[in-house]
């Protein structure tokens, strides 16, 4: 099974960056790009198998989220329905692991997922930059906050 995969160190302290992401909901707040975020069925953000109903650019995404720990500052999730991509069987994770020397932080996000085979490389390759991405927004939220969004735990 494919395996897109990115990492990047955040000069912010691991529960920073943990408070603003392991809210399912918080999409908007640190995803550039994210317009709206509702938790389905009157859920928390923080409750494993809350559906998020997003929308990203002109995207409409579901996912699920399928684990959440606050000792390990992880969630993975997966879609609901119909992918952005053509893919299938997608499952992501994205994880905060501190940094002593500094107070910094690793954050890693990873996606495993299948196919067509002719399309593996450039499907990880896509969401690998788009991982990127994202991360890069969460570095600019968490060093300049915007007036739309200017703390931790927005509903949208």
């Amino acid at each position: 099974m494919p395996k897109a995969y990115y990492s990047t160190v955040f000069t912010q302290s691991a529960p920073q960056i943990w408070q603003i992401i392991r809210d399912f909901n918080n999409y908007p707040v640190w995803i550039d790009g994210a317009g709206s975020s509702e938790i389905e069925d009157g859920k928390s953000g923080d409750t494993v198998g809350a559906i998020r109903h997003a929308s990203y650019r002109d995207r409409h995404i579901r996912q699920r989220l399928l684990a959440l720990s606050d000792v390990e500052r992880f969630q993975t999730y997966e879609f609901c329905g119909p992918a952005s991509l053509p893919i299938s069987e997608f499952q992501a994770t994205l994880r905060v692991t501190p940094i002593i020397d500094g107070d910094r932080a690793f954050v890693e996000w990873w996606a495993t997922f299948d196919c067509e085979p002719s399309a593996r490389e450039a499907l990880a390759a896509t969401l690998r930059t788009w991982f990127g991405e994202w991360l890069e927004s969460l570095r600019r939220t968490l060093t300049h906050p915007s007036p739309k969004n200017p703390t931790p735990g927005h509903r949208g």
